[in-house]
């Protein structure tokens, strides 16, 4: 696909059918707003709504999606430009680190990644040529003129982009002053925080949890020292949040495991010591999400759990670089069992949300589809990462589908740092959605008029609904 030349049926099935009446849903759906629930975007860059710096700065350095696939056919991190820990010295010329990523955009030939970029470069900048290594100046050089206009500014293509909410995801410390300063600029565009205190339960690395916990007294405001404060101190930062707009709070866990310890209190103060030990994590990890569960049928806030991701796998990229560099991996995971005494404590529960991702395509139709066909209270999230992807999307809708319908998913959350990349996901979202209800359509499932609705509800009401927007 050649950016700049989308063609306007790309993604859609070739059957004649299912290609009519995806077309149609589609422009029933594409204009929608975008309502993001769950993402990346540093809310700083839409507080102070400075001009974007370059290019690389912009399309390659904050996505890992990007970075991951370069790392892995040979190409440097420090060539891309990306800040070592060490303050090591990097590639400081953005144009050398645009040419080489021309110079190596064949390599994403159809990934989502590619779909995504050509999207940008052709909907976003008006780029209408093929980024090659021959190209590479005249693109940077129009993507650059144009992030030094007015239009181009954050808040002005947020407006463009046609986002009606914006959700960030914020560590339990954070101060929220960039939310702070969007609210009091007088600017309309919403932008949400959202709770996310996994630092806080890492107990068994002593140094960042500590590091992490000294921020978190900082923002409370007092010293805690006991596992009950600790529990009010978070029901405390939760309320700020609420206030400042959030809708969710978020948990990232490698295993979704939910139960609780009789000995919590002696955990948490293993971790004061500095003593905790890996199993100690888990368990509290376990005994804090039950808790956090519980705080969210008394105040709201709904309940996202990304389960999956063994982290940093690359330990050498990890310690050079840091977090969210590529390094990720899937690992398989359980729900039934892990998820039992959650659900069982609150799944019936009307005032709880749980919206429930993964990164195992196997726990679909064996788990999730028949839990949250069942539980009142759980949702499925949208197909997540690795699986946010062409083939992925089609593959979540058949597996779930026909055991828990359309309506107990949670509509798209397109979950990316990357600014400009959200409309882009939100379109490629869109049209293999409408692909699948036009699947659904030709082969006499469901009708057109009921398409309709579904293809809404997909695109825009699902998200507002179940994020209470």
């Amino acid at each position: 696909m050649d950016a700049g030349h989308l063609n306007p049926d790309r993604f859609f099935d070739p059957e004649p059918e299912t290609r009519r009446a995806a077309r149609l849903l589609y422009e029933e759906t594409r204009a929608l707003p975008i309502v993001s629930p769950h993402g990346h975007v540093d809310p700083s860059l839409l507080a102070r709504n400075d001009p974007f710096p370059e290019p690389t700065a912009l399309i390659i350095q904050p996505d890992h999606y990007v970075l991951r696939l370069l790392y892995a056919h040979g190409v440097s991190l420090e060539s891309l430009g990306v800040p070592r820990k060490d303050g090591g010295a990097v590639e400081s010329d953005p144009r050398a680190v645009w040419r080489l990523f021309a110079s190596r955009y064949y390599l994403f030939q159809g990934t989502p990644s590619a779909a995504w970029l050509e999207y940008e470069l052709s909907e976003v900048f008006g780029v209408h040529e093929t980024l090659l290594a021959a190209t590479a100046d005249r693109v940077y050089d129009q993507i650059a003129e144009k992030l030094r206009s007015p239009e181009f500014r954050p808040r002005a293509l947020f407006e463009r982009f046609n986002i009606e909410v914006l959700a960030t995801t914020d560590g339990a410390a954070d101060t929220l002053e960039h939310h702070a300063a969007i609210g009091a600029s007088g600017w309309k565009g919403r932008v949400i925080p959202t709770f996310r205190p996994d630092a806080l339960l890492r107990i068994a690395s002593p140094e960042s949890w500590r590091a992490e916990f000294d921020a978190f007294e900082r923002v409370h405001g007092s010293q805690i020292t006991t596992f009950a404060g600790f529990l009010d101190a978070i029901r405390e930062r939760r309320e700020r949040f609420r206030a400042a707009g959030a809708v969710a709070t978020d948990h990232g866990v490698i295993e979704p495991l939910a139960e609780r310890a009789s000995d919590a209190a002696f955990l948490f103060g293993r971790a004061l010591a500095g003593t905790a030990t890996p199993d100690d994590e888990r368990r509290f990890h376990a005994h804090m999400l039950m808790k956090m569960a519980d705080m969210s049928v008394q105040d709201g806030l709904v309940m996202q759990l990304h389960a999956g991701a063994l982290r940093d796998h690359n330990q050498t990229v990890f310690e050079t670089f840091g977090r969210d560099r590529g390094g990720d991996i899937p690992v398989a995971t359980e729900f039934t069992r892990n998820l039992h005494e959650l659900l069982n404590a609150y799944g019936n529960d009307s005032r709880f949300t749980l919206v429930a991702f993964t990164l195992d395509e196997s726990t679909y139709s064996r788990e999730l589809a028949p839990l949250a066909g069942h539980y009142p209270a759980l949702r499925l999230g949208a197909p997540w990462w690795f699986h946010d992807s062409i083939a992925g999307m089609t593959r979540f809708r058949e597996r779930t589908t026909e055991t828990a319908g359309i309506y107990k998913t949670a509509g798209f959350t397109d979950d990316t740092r990357a600014f400009c990349s959200i409309p882009a996901r939100h379109d490629l979202s869109r049209r293999m959605d409408a692909n699948y209800l036009g699947g659904l359509v030709a082969r006499h499932i469901i009708g057109m008029d009921d398409a309709r609705v579904m293809a809404h509800a997909l695109a825009y009401d699902l998200a507002k609904q179940t994020y209470h927007l």
